[in-house]
């Protein structure tokens, strides 16, 4: 009988536990629906942590190109001629103008530039070569400026023709009459 009476006890401890257990889990789950229902019935918008804001740049934080011209006609070269041009610009913005990087437009097409930042009112410039070697036609290399200015990126374009090469003698067309 003693043993059934510590049983029956332990039953109700078991119990009684589980039921605290029970009461403690829907006490946090009540919790949290009232804060998902105060969320939901109010007018703030709630904004991700990893969200990130756009805002306009400050005029006075950037630099400003103006080249003395933004195209170069080399006319028409013949094939295997190497062009180079030097585009010069004034920085006319309120900040140094810093170039962070020019690419090409072709494997045809390399640039230079001035590395160092120029402060406003100075002059830089971008120098593009082109090498017209296995190029025949129309030709139109551009280099694409990406730079701390207002839009972030310029272009620059070279434009020409350039004349193919001879194949050289050509052999007559069919057999010879002699």
């Amino acid at each position: 009988m003693k043993t059934k009476l510590l049983s029956v006890f332990a039953l109700v401890l078991v119990l009684a536990s589980s039921c605290a257990q029970k009461d403690d889990q829907a006490a946090k789950i009540k919790a949290l629906e009232d804060k998902i229902a105060q969320i939901e019935t109010s007018n703030t918008a709630v904004t991700p942590v990893n969200a990130q804001s756009a805002t306009d740049a400050d005029p006075s934080t950037l630099g400003l190109f103006e080249f003395t011209e933004m195209e170069y006609d080399f006319g028409t070269i013949n094939e295997g001629k190497v062009v180079e041009h030097v585009f010069n610009f004034t920085n006319n913005g309120q900040a140094p103008l810093v170039i962070s990087n020019i690419t090409a437009s072709c494997g045809c097409t390399s640039p230079d530039w001035t590395k160092t930042p120029v402060n406003p009112g100075e002059k830089g410039m971008v120098k593009v070569v082109f090498n017209s070697t296995a190029k025949s036609g129309a030709q139109a290399p551009t280099v694409t400026i990406q730079a701390n200015t207002n839009p972030t990126v310029t272009r620059l374009r070279m434009k020409g023709s350039v004349t193919p090469k001879l194949a050289g003698a050509a052999a007559p067309a069919g057999p010879l009459k002699r």
